[in-house]
């Protein structure tokens, strides 16, 4: 990525000239909470700067302090018109959506500031350490300066980036500087128009990680076939570096091995003969694992599964399974913010469990890592996705290197969780070819990194006629399970659900990835009133009879767990900037139709 040469004006005497450069990303080390980590979270200082003028203004014109530089008043006289250090504080990781009423509907730039003292290098070893700077996610665009320099600049608001900052830290205190700017534009990834809040901020982990000059930056293990046994393990360094040795100890398993690393610094190896008790929503079990490069020892827990097709079902260690799902936004509970925290992520998910959910489709974007992981914990198999919703700028190539991104993201944090058997490339996104060109790339580039998931996509039916329903997407052959979304009964055909019949002409199987209709909790009345509990609860119980009699249906997945928030639901006293076709208020209530699918899941 090309950046401007910056010509920072700036010391304590404000007499040196310092010529810097930004620094490109590295790839943030896979498994980043097992590796020797120092938080950064907490109080930061923060002020909105919705015109950017510490920024672009010093850029284009040399003519104020860059804020990126927290410079301070050196003589009585200096004009310097803005201060982290009298600038209130903000919870990082959050969203200033919820924490600043004054940005609630704030979209652009605010700055953030964390000052830090570089932590001590451990006693043995050490001499070679490096650090990285990670974030979690920062919605939407982050430029990072440490000590006033330009670290790089990472677009995309749900997967993690990190950067080498060795050679820029400092002994005693660090200046870390974010801008973040979360505005909309039409060539981003969502684009413009998304059903959902578009939380500004830096809304995951940031942390320090110290690493050797050479580590494992990331590794893989699962089962190495179809045949519910062997095990396949690979590793990677971060440097071409041969004949390092790495060593593989699965305790319960009884497995200790010690494989070499060739001139790429990568290794591998298969136990052919391995047979873990395998991972299911019924038994997640998961094996505590560990890998070492000298004294670098990096654990985790990994669970073994095996997920496919065959025709038109759906094989998870080699039986059919029906997928009990339901839809879920990366936002909390009661406070309806961005999820930082594990207990965050157990509401949500304990909730599903109630349903009697054995699967959630992740929408419409990465989710926090620790709720993927904690799914893994409570089995409850998992659709992630990335955010190409609606319409996107489908001939910018920049656009398709930006979706591309996300997905190598996605894919390259969760690898090993066998909790997801599904990468999502789209959202009812309408039909053209320069969408199918696009589309097609995402599904070849998310095969060629991990081959062992299945692939699909929420597409839109185009086609209906005498209540009959037909699916027909081009992108049918790119996919493993045909989904599709759909809402008879609340935008289409309100009283037609009981005369519908589905034709799905692919020999693969079905989910349904959307359908449902909204409530506002407590409100009551006929079931032909919209918006009443009795009129969501009627819709599901006409959609989950009509959508049973589906050729192949393999999963259903409801729109949606919770009410979430939502600029586009403007209605009064019902909606008020929520989407209310949650089973459960924000706040926690269960309306009528959380007992109707509860019921139905039971009958599975």
């Amino acid at each position: 990525m090309k950046r401007l040469l910056i010509l920072l004006i700036f010391n304590v005497q404000c007499s040196i000239f310092n010529v810097l450069f930004a620094q490109s990303e590295v790839p943030a080390p896979h498994n980043i909470f097992a590796r020797d980590v120092t938080s950064l979270n907490g109080d930061w200082h923060y002020f909105a700067d919705p015109q950017e003028q510490g920024y672009y203004d010093y850029r284009m014109n040399k003519t104020r302090w860059g804020y990126f530089l927290d410079a301070k008043p050196q003589r009585p006289s200096d004009l310097i018109e803005y201060s982290f250090d009298k600038s209130p504080t903000m919870r990082v990781p959050g969203d200033w959506s919820t924490q600043d009423p004054m940005l609630y509907l704030y979209e652009g730039t605010v700055w953030y500031r964390r000052t830090f003292d570089l932590p001590p290098a451990p006693s043995k070893g050490g001499g070679d350490d490096r650090v990285l700077l990670y974030f979690g996610a920062v919605n939407y665009e982050a430029i990072v300066f440490l000590n006033g320099k330009e670290l790089g600049r990472h677009v995309g608001g749900f997967t993690p980036f990190c950067y080498d900052v060795t050679d820029v830290l400092r002994k005693g205190q660090n200046t870390l500087v974010v801008k973040v700017d979360n505005k909309r534009h039409a060539d981003n990834v969502p684009t413009r128009v998304f059903d959902w809040w578009n939380y500004g901020g830096i809304t995951r982990d940031v942390l320090l990680v110290r690493v050797r000059d050479t580590y494992i930056e990331d590794y893989t293990l699962q089962m190495a076939s179809k045949q519910l046994q062997g095990v396949a393990f690979s590793v990677s360094l971060n440097r071409g570096v041969e004949g390092r040795e790495i060593t593989l100890s699965i305790p319960e398993l009884k497995v200790r091995k010690t494989l070499k690393t060739d001139a790429e610094g990568h290794a591998s190896l298969t136990l052919p003969k391995l047979k873990p008790q395998l991972w299911s929503p019924d038994n997640p079990k998961l094996y505590k694992v560990t890998i070492s490069l000298d004294d670098q020892t990096i654990s985790d827990e990994v669970g073994f599964r095996v997920i496919e097709t065959r025709g038109r079902e759906l094989l998870l260690n080699g039986k059919p399974i029906f997928l009990k799902g339901i839809c879920m936004h990366d936002e909390s509970a009661y406070t309806s913010h961005r999820i930082t925290t594990k207990a965050e992520a157990d509401t949500l998910l304990s909730w599903a469990k109630a349903i009697g959910c054995n699967f959630i489709r992740l929408a419409h974007y990465p989710h926090n890592e620790l709720t993927v992981r904690e799914a893994e914990r409570q089995g409850i198999l998992l659709w992630e996705e990335i955010p190409v919703y609606w319409t996107i700028s489908w001939d910018n190539p920049q656009t398709l290197d930006n979706a591309r991104r996300q997905l190598t993201d996605l894919i390259r944090r969760d690898h090993n969780r066998c909790a997801t058997i599904i990468w999502s490339i789209a959202n009812e996104t309408p039909h053209s070819d320069a969408r199918d060109r696009f589309l097609s790339a995402l599904a070849s580039h998310a095969r060629s990194l991990d081959n062992t998931r299945l692939i699909s996509m929420a597409m839109e039916v185009t086609s209906a006629s005498n209540y009959v329903n037909r699916l027909h997407d081009n992108m049918h052959q790119y996919v493993d399970v045909v989904s599709f979304n759909q809402y008879v009964g609340w935008y289409r055909d309100v009283a037609d659900a009981p005369k519908m019949t589905w034709e799905v002409p692919y020999e693969k199987p079905v989910i349904v990835s959307e359908f449902g209709g909204g409530a506002l909790a407590g409100m009551h009345g006929a079931e032909d009133q919209r918006w009443t509990e009795e009129f969501q609860a009627r819709v599901y119980r006409e959609n989950l009879e009509m959508l049973s009699k589906i050729q192949g249906l393999a999963g259903t997945c409801p729109w949606v767990l919770k009410d979430f928030r939502s600029p586009r639901r403007l209605l009064p006293g019902i909606q008020d900037h929520f989407n209310r076709k949650g089973v459960v208020s924000d706040q926690g209530k269960r309306k009528q139709a959380f007992q109707v699918l509860h019921d139905w899941y039971n009958k599975k």
